[in-house]
C-alpha cells in the first residue's frame, strides 16, 4: 500500500503556513485573548446594512452564487471607473494573488519582492516553484525604484508592491507609483496590493489606467469594510488578463451570502467614512500608549500601527510573547530591522484599555528575559 505521490516540487516545500490564527494560540494557551489587535481586522465591524442583507439572504443558502458575480462587478466598475470586464472577484487578496502567482510563474521563474513583506504572497510563489528575489526596505517603506531594478537585472515575471504598506504601515504617494512605472522592465507585471486603501491619505492611490498591461491592483472588503470573515477580494486589470483568472480561478469560491453582504457595504459611505475616523483615533491612542511607555509609534496609513520597541527582534519578540501571555493578540515583522516593532491593530477603547494596562507588565518581563 502507498501513501499519494507528490511532485518533486511539492516534495520539497516546507510544511508552513504565513500565519498562526488566534484560534490556534487560544487552544494551545487554554484561555481566549482579552484583546484581539494582531490580524487587522476591523473590530468595528462591517455596515449594519450588510449585516441585514445577509441575514435576508441566509434563506437562500441552499443556492449556489453567481459564479460570474455580475451585480458587484457593475458596482466596483462604477466605483473603479472601469468596466466590469476589467474586474475578477476571489476569495480575499490571498486567493487572487494565489491565481496571479499560477497564472504567471512556473518553475524557476524570477519573482522580486521586499523582504519582510506580506508573507502570504511568497507562499504562493514558492508553491508555484517561482524563484523570489528580495530588496531590503527603505527608511521603513517599500523601495520602489530597488524593486523596479531588481525585476529588470533578473527578467521578473512579477513584482510585488503594498501601499500602504504592511507590516510597517507606510506609504507612497499616488504619483510616486505613476511615475516609476516607466522604469519596469517589459514583460513584468506590478502586483499592487492596496488592501489598505480606504484609511491612506488622499491620493495615495495612483491614477493607473485599467487597461494599463503593466498593472493589477488588488484590493478587499477584509479592512476597512470589517468583513474578513466574508472572504471578498477583487483585482483591477487589463481585460484579457482579467480574462485568464477565469482558466485558472474557482468559479464557486465566494458564497451568495458574502456577495450580497460587499453590495451592500460597498453601497454604504456613511459607515465607511466612520470607521475611518474610530480607525484614526484608535490609532492615535495606540500612539500615545506606545509613548507613555518610552516607545516609538511609527506614522501609519493603515488600520493598525508599528510600535519600535528601541531595541532589536529579540527584544521586540519577548514583548510580544510577553503580551499574548497577558491575553493580547498583536503580531509583529519577521525580518530584520523591521522586527526591531510591534504590529498593533486599532481596537475600541475597551481594547486599547487592556494594551495599556499591560503594556508596561510585558516591557518589564522582555527586559528581565533579555536584559538591560
Amino acid at each position: 500500500m502507498t501513501g499519494p505521490r507528490y511532485p518533486d516540487l511539492i516534495a520539497r516545500l516546507p510544511e508552513t503556513v504565513p500565519f498562526v490564527g488566534p484560534e490556534v494560540q487560544e487552544r494551545a494557551m487554554g484561555q481566549r485573548f482579552r484583546a484581539r489587535l494582531g490580524a487587522n481586522e476591523s473590530v468595528f465591524g462591517p455596515s449594519p446594512f450588510a449585516i441585514d442583507a445577509m441575514q435576508d439572504e441566509a434563506a437562500q443558502i441552499w443556492k449556489y452564487a453567481d459564479p460570474s458575480s455580475y451585480e458587484l462587478k457593475r458596482a466596483l466598475a462604477a466605483r473603479m471607473k472601469c468596466k466590469p470586464e476589467n474586474i475578477v472577484l476571489g476569495e480575499g487578496i490571498d486567493g487572487l494573488l494565489g491565481n496571479c502567482v499560477r497564472l504567471l510563474v512556473q518553475e524557476g521563474d524570477a519573482v522580486v519582492t521586499s523582504e519582510g513583506a506580506y508573507p502570504t504572497f511568497n507562499y504562493h510563489v514558492n508553491g508555484f516553484g517561482g524563484t523570489l528575489h528580495k530588496v531590503p526596505f527603505r527608511d521603513d517603506a517599500e523601495d520602489i525604484d530597488a524593486l523596479f531594478a531588481r525585476a529588470a537585472q533578473v527578467d521578473a515575471k512579477l513584482v510585488y508592491l503594498s501601499n500602504p504598506d504592511n507590516p510597517m504601515g507606510s506609504w507612497h504617494p499616488g504619483s510616486r507609483i505613476e511615475s516609476a512605472l516607466d522604469a519596469l522592465p517589459d514583460g513584468c507585471i506590478l502586483a499592487l496590493d492596496e488592501a489598505y486603501i480606504e484609511f491612506a491619505p488622499e491620493g495615495t492611490a495612483p491614477r493607473i489606467d485599467p487597461q494599463d498591461p503593466r498593472v493589477i491592483r488588488f484590493r478587499t472588503f477584509s479592512k476597512g469594510y470589517g468583513m474578513a470573515g466574508a472572504r471578498v477580494g477583487y483585482a483591477v486589470g487589463e481585460q484579457r488578463f482579467i480574462k485568464a483568472f477565469d482558466k485558472v480561478r474557482n468559479h464557486f469560491a465566494m458564497s451568495r451570502v458574502s456577495q450580497v453582504g460587499v453590495l451592500a457595504a460597498l453601497e454604504d459611505a456613511v459607515w465607511l467614512r466612520e470607521v475611518v475616523r474610530l480607525t484614526a483615533e484608535a490609532r492615535d491612542r495606540i500612539g500615545a500608549i506606545a509613548q507613555d511607555n518610552g516607545l516609538r509609534p511609527l506614522p501609519s496609513a493603515t488600520n493598525f500601527v508599528a510600535v519600535d520597541c528601541g531595541r532589536d527582534g529579540d527584544f521586540a519578540r519577548a514583548v510580544l510573547d510577553a503580551l499574548i501571555a497577558r491575553g493580547v493578540f498583536v503580531r509583529m515583522p519577521g525580518v530584520a530591522p523591521l522586527d526591531r516593532c510591534i504590529r498593533v491593530t486599532a481596537g475600541k477603547p475597551e481594547d486599547l484599555d487592556v494594551l495599556a494596562e499591560v503594556l508596561p507588565e510585558a516591557l518589564e518581563a522582555a527586559r528581565e528575559k533579555i536584559g538591560g
